[in-house]
């Protein structure tokens, strides 16, 4: 039997790409990518010619039952996204789960993801924090607004750009002006910054320079 390889990529800078993953991928019987245009720039640029499949949150229901067959028959086979590491805010759940109830062995490489390094410098309390991801663009938002009240840990969102201010706005409905937020961009990237401050401070600094790149919000959580 073969195994499965989640294996992360890089956020930003391609030098954080770890040997290790750069071996496993060229390894690898198949891998399988969440847009092959997108990965088969950083393929290229290691060097790396293996076969490679589209696996996205659009056909990962049609290609799970497949994969796990080819790696029953004893194929390695990687599992990357376009960035970071899948299955956070990214596919990856349906195979590793379809691959640990038939038995096969799964292993994660440690590597790039972007909600560690923007807790971390945010100068946020970060022993204890909760990972919420992207909101509910509609149907559930308010509900998960609502039960995140009272949380004390620190809080950690993914969004857009182009929807930071909403959402920041809405933050300050539930949580109130003054409690701290650090947003961080551009993670690994030639402009990577942090802003911080309280989500009105925030709000206001977005409001005169528009937010670019892939934002990451780190809040903090009610104070006992």
């Amino acid at each position: 039997m073969g195994k499965l390889y989640v294996v992360p990529t890089p956020v930003g800078n391609l030098e954080d790409m770890t040997f290790r993953a750069i071996r496993i991928l060229k390894e690898a019987d198949l891998i399988l990518a969440e847009d092959t245009r997108t990965s088969g720039i950083l393929l290229k640029h290691f060097e790396i010619k293996n076969a490679m499949q589209s696996h996205h949150k659009f056909n990962e229901h049609q290609t799970v039952e497949k994969v796990v067959e080819r790696i029953k028959a004893g194929e390695t086979v990687a599992l990357i996204s376009d960035a970071g590491t899948p299955g956070i805010s990214d596919p990856g759940f349906l195979v590793v789960r379809e691959c640990v109830r038939n038995g096969i062995e799964v292993q994660c490489l440690p590597g790039a993801t972007a909600f560690v390094p923007a807790l971390v410098a945010s100068g946020l309390p970060d022993e204890r924090f909760c990972f919420e991801g992207f909101l509910p663009q509609k149907k559930g938002r308010m509900t998960r607004l609502n039960a995140l009240k009272e949380e004390t840990r620190t809080m950690i969102f993914y969004e857009s750009p182009y929807r930071l201010i909403k959402t920041l706005t809405q933050f300050i409905e539930y949580f109130g002006p003054d409690r701290q937020v650090s947003v961080c961009r551009e993670i690994s990237k030639v402009h990577e910054e942090s802003v911080r401050g309280t989500l009105q401070e925030v709000v206001a600094h977005f409001t005169e320079t528009e937010p670019r790149g892939e934002i990451v919000i780190v809040l903090g959580g009610i104070e006992n």
